[in-house]
């Protein structure tokens, strides 16, 4: 017997959904095209039906669409004049797609993103420094805007270098650091070589997201170790293309918790396109509950997650992926049978704070690939990283040592691996 709060929680939360199909079918000629189904969904009773009727949607399905109808594409429920927010994808895999929000639309992301606050315990008041360019990339606007809708004093770090940056943190004790996981350690890295004692700092947590990496523990420790071991990092999960997605799963342990209120997510396999078990890998889908002014359904986000499903305290239904953001279906490289990806090589790599930077080269030989790492590291630790890689993944993958702050750093999303 389900619990009547259970069952009151998801049939409220499907008659919203359905109440958005009915809206966006009437005006939305993207997804009347693709989806065809759609006009039935008077008819559909949960989102079972609503699977079985639905095509996934992928980056390239949208991306085609804004290249032949451009620049916004034809996924828009609304007339421009409705649309008040830009942004657009980091382009990754490819040319950014721009990607418009009505007001409602960006109350129901800011919204999303107050959750992720309340898990990391961000209350009013709070001083939240930024570490982020202010670019047209989504997240950080986002958590910017919630946190200071939430009441916090919120402090933009956009135009200013890694060691003002620093300085700012310091000066005005801030107390909540937003930044990617690559970034919250290259911070650390400018402090020591800028002689900036972080002993003084302020902070109380690090709310990392825009790259996998944010769950491992090495990662984790590695940071806590460069700040302060009173310090808590919380992993957050979102895209452009969807939203605020996740936060950190309750406990503080890494992983991440989906937020079932705004998201209907699936994992399959990417191969066979069809349902894997809990705990099994698989790459998640989602399907976005809100921002109908430019809906996505069953979108294929690449990245590699494994689920466990349980009860919150309430009873009411969850859905954590543990271990966060494992990895991305299309980062994967076959090397002599073995399936390398980037954040396992990541994870390996993190548990030697000897090793600044690092930098991986996939090459093609005749009909093998080759994988190798250049690191700034001393001798020592770049043999010891290489015999730890050997153990991890049975491969030789040897390691070259380069000199001091030779390789790239980054404020956003880290490009280290060369193909």
């Amino acid at each position: 017997m389900i619990p009547a709060e259970e069952e009151a929680w998801s049939k409220r939360r499907w008659e919203s959904f359905v109440g958005m199909l009915r809206r966006v079918r009437g005006t939305n000629s993207f997804q009347r095209e693709r989806f065809s189904q759609l006009a039935e969904c008077d008819e559909w009773e949960g989102f079972e039906d609503f699977v079985s009727a639905c095509p996934f949607t992928t980056k390239d399905e949208l991306a085609r669409d804004r290249e032949e109808n451009p620049p916004y594409g034809t996924n828009l429920s609304f007339a421009l004049e409705r649309y008040s927010h830009f942004h657009q994808t980091s382009g990754t895999l490819g040319i950014p797609m721009a990607w418009l929000d009505t007001q409602e639309d960006w109350d129901w992301m800011l919204a999303n993103w107050d959750c992720v606050l309340e898990a990391a315990e961000v209350d009013p008041g709070a001083r939240c420094y930024f570490a982020f360019s202010f670019g047209p990339f989504l997240g950080f606007w986002t958590a910017y805007e919630a946190a200071r809708k939430r009441g916090c004093l919120c402090m933009p770090g956009g135009g200013q270098g890694t060691e003002q940056r620093l300085r700012a943190i310091l000066e005005h004790e801030a107390e909540y650091l937003f930044c990617t996981p690559t970034y919250a350690l290259r911070l650390a890295e400018v402090a020591e070589t800028a002689g900036i004692d972080l002993d003084a700092h302020a902070l109380k947590s690090i709310v990392v997201a825009g790259e996998t990496g944010g769950s491992v523990p090495a990662f984790r420790e590695r940071v806590t170790r460069a700040w302060g071991n009173d310090l808590f990092v919380h992993d957050h999960y979102g895209m452009t293309e969807v939203g605020p997605v996740a936060f950190e799963t309750p406990g503080g342990q890494g992983g991440l918790r989906i937020l079932l209120e705004s998201y209907y997510p699936e994992i399959i396999d990417p191969e066979r396109c069809a349902p894997v078990a809990d705990g099994e890998t698989g790459e998640l889908v989602l399907t976005t509950l809100g921002r109908e002014g430019c809906p996505v359904f069953r979108y294929r986000t690449g990245d590699l997650v494994r689920a466990e499903r349980g009860k919150d305290a309430s009873g009411l239904p969850t859905f954590d992926l543990a271990g966060g953001i494992l990895g991305r279906s299309d980062d994967m490289v076959v090397v002599r049978g073995v399936n390398l990806y980037p954040s396992s090589v990541d994870a390996v790599v993190r548990r030697f704070p000897e090793v600044a930077e690092y930098q991986v080269l996939c090459e093609e030989k005749g009909a093998m690939t080759e994988v190798s790492l250049r690191a700034e590291a001393s001798e020592e630790a770049a043999r010891a990283l290489e015999a730890a890689l050997k153990e991890a993944f049975s491969l030789r993958i040897s390691v070259d040592r380069v000199g001091p702050n030779s390789l790239p750093r980054y404020e956003m999303k880290a490009k280290r691996w060369l193909r």
